[in-house]
């Protein structure tokens, strides 16, 4: 992708605000499914897989944007 020098700054405003987002939203879910696990006495473990995966996307999504902040 080739963006003009223009649109670098708002290419890497939007990526911080979409990570800073992805990582709210994340807690929130550990948040709510910790609290509904348990308050039905289930075993809480299962957040320890869904952490997991979360952490997959983050460092997804960190090679992305670190890939695109060393081009600036």
């Amino acid at each position: 992708m080739v963006f003009g020098a223009d649109k670098i700054p708002e290419i890497a405003k939007g990526l911080g605000k979409g990570m800073r987002t992805l990582k709210n939203a994340t807690n929130d879910i550990k948040h709510e499914i910790t609290k509904s696990a348990e308050s039905h006495g289930i075993d809480s473990s299962i957040t320890k897989d869904v952490d997991e995966e979360l952490k997959k996307v983050k460092d997804d999504l960190e090679d992305f944007t670190g890939s695109v902040r060393r081009k600036l």
